[in-house]
């Protein structure tokens, strides 16, 4: 029972000892050291490198340009630290980076403004795998921390590589609204997947009742359920990027940050469609399974219902008494015989005028008669 509680488990998050101070980092033993990887670019060029030593990221940001410094992993606190230092992040702002999961939200700070958002992505096997994107904007950087590696942003990069749209010539809160949009974005592919899983779970429901397909729904729904809870304080923090005047954050990148806000009401609407589709295929299911049943009973009420009257006349003309007067009759088996069979027979002409037999085909006549209504 422990272990199925441990599974069901959709948030767990690594606290720090009770009474401790303000800005105390829990670093769990399995995260995964720190990948740093920094772009530097303006309207001229861009500059990309890997950095394995957070001293070398000092001056970037005085060198003029855009630099976004890309973390990858929290299994190092000595170089959390360091970045903090270099960048001035407040204690409190490193806390919520690295004791994840956070709600998203957004905190401005002197030096900075931290966005917090759910990036979720589809695994190889189908599943959705979410984890905490936190985004730091400054007046001319923006630092990404993330807890593992790989992630939905290769778009955001290439468009500053290849030098599309106004990335390249806009600040710091340009890239960090792309990076925010591109978050959102990555729903999209993982809600089309969802939705031909729906379908195909659907058709199973209706034709086959395929106890497993009951598994599977189930399992949508706690995955829906998990990006609901990622996505529903995610709309409260984009629209207090859009509503609020906070700082680096300039009134022509609110513009976009509407846009990207649209993206996330249309998103949850989706979601909550789909929990909707997956309520319902659960009533179609047991719907299923109770026709089933009823159309099982059915027909064995109707054969008990045959064999009654058959199994009377065999009881009566199975006695031994001396003085039966069909006793002893040369033909009282051969007309015994024919009686059952008008017997059953004519029950079964009585149950069909009915409709209790011989019916259940009336859907597919239909639309055998009707083709193109299906279409």
């Amino acid at each position: 029972m422990a272990k199925r509680l441990h599974r069901h488990r959709m948030f767990r998050k690594r606290h720090p000892p009770m009474g401790a101070r303000p800005g105390t980092l829990v670093i769990s033993p399995q995260a995964l050291p720190p990948a740093i990887h920094v772009i530097q670019y303006d309207a001229r060029g861009v500059h990309e490198e890997d950095v394995h030593d957070v001293t070398r990221l000092r001056g970037r940001t005085a060198s003029g340009g855009v630099t976004w410094v890309d973390v990858q992993g929290l299994g190092s606190e000595e170089t959390l630290r360091a970045l903090a230092e270099e960048f001035s992040i407040h204690a409190l702002a490193l806390e919520s980076v690295v004791n994840v999961p956070q709600r998203p939200k957004v905190e401005a700070h002197d030096q900075h403004l931290l966005v917090i958002t759910r990036m979720a992505r589809l695994r190889e096997d189908r599943s959705v795998d979410t984890e905490q994107l936190s985004v730091l904007i400054g007046a001319d950087y923006v630092v990404t921390i993330q807890e593992r590696y790989g992630d939905v942003l290769d778009p955001v990069r290439e468009r500053i590589r290849q030098g599309k749209g106004a990335i390249r010539t806009s600040g710091a809160d340009y890239l960090a609204y792309a990076i925010v949009d591109a978050v959102i974005d990555g729903y999209y592919p993982i809600l089309e997947t969802v939705g031909d899983l729906l379908d195909d779970l659907d058709e199973r429901v209706v034709e086959q009742a395929d106890p497993a397909a009951m598994g599977q729904i189930h399992y949508l729904k706690r995955e829906l359920l998990g990006i609901r809870r990622g996505l529903w304080p995610q709309r409260e923090s984009l629209s207090t990027l859009t509503r609020d005047e906070l700082p680096f954050v300039g009134q022509d990148v609110r513009r976009y940050l509407r846009d990207s806000y649209d993206h996330c009401v249309q998103v949850l609407d989706v979601v909550e469609t789909y929990r909707e589709v997956t309520g319902g295929l659960t009533d179609v299911y047991l719907s299923t399974i109770a026709n089933r049943q009823n159309e099982v009973m059915k027909v064995l009420t109707i054969m008990a219902s045959i064999f009654i009257p058959l199994t009377f006349l065999a009881g009566v003309y199975g006695m031994n008494f001396q003085y039966m007067p069909e006793l002893h009759a040369r033909w009282g088996y051969p007309m015994l015989l024919v009686a059952m069979a008008l017997v059953a027979a004519g029950m079964l002409v009585y149950f069909r005028r009915k409709g209790w037999i011989g019916r259940g085909d009336g859907g597919k006549r239909l639309r055998q008669r009707n083709p193109e209504r299906e279409r």
